[in-house]
């Protein structure tokens, strides 16, 4: 496994993202609330750029006790990054396709040495 430098801590500040290559495997790198994240940058709808197209947060209904909507909000605790090409939306923090939970995004793991961040592949 191959360690890759994507960036200095102190230089990546929270919704930043990098896209790295490390040999075949372009990756996308994201800082969300002091934590990283990494996921392969190939779309598993059509092979777009999963992750190079807007971070958002999860849109979410909330209901009323009558079942009727108060409306759409952001959520607090749930932040998406969308695919440019087709819209295919993944969670930040776990790689999942939301429309389909069984589907994933290939998760990379993030080493910290002092204030460099790295992607192993």
């Amino acid at each position: 496994m191959a360690e890759k430098f994507v960036a200095k801590v102190s230089e990546f500040n929270d919704g930043d993202r990098r896209i790295v290559f490390v040999g075949d495997n372009e990756i996308g790198v994201f800082r969300h609330d002091g934590e990283f994240f990494a996921y392969s940058n190939f779309c598993l709808h059509q092979g777009g750029p999963a992750c190079e197209g807007l971070t958002i947060a999860k849109v979410e209904e909330r209901l009323r006790p009558d079942k009727t909507s108060a409306g759409l909000y952001f959520s607090k605790d749930e932040m998406h990054f969308v695919c440019p090409w087709h819209g295919m939306e993944y969670d930040m923090k776990t790689g999942e396709c939301v429309s389909d939970r069984k589907l994933r995004l290939k998760k990379y793991k993030i080493l910290q040495k002092g204030d460099d961040v790295y992607v192993v592949a």
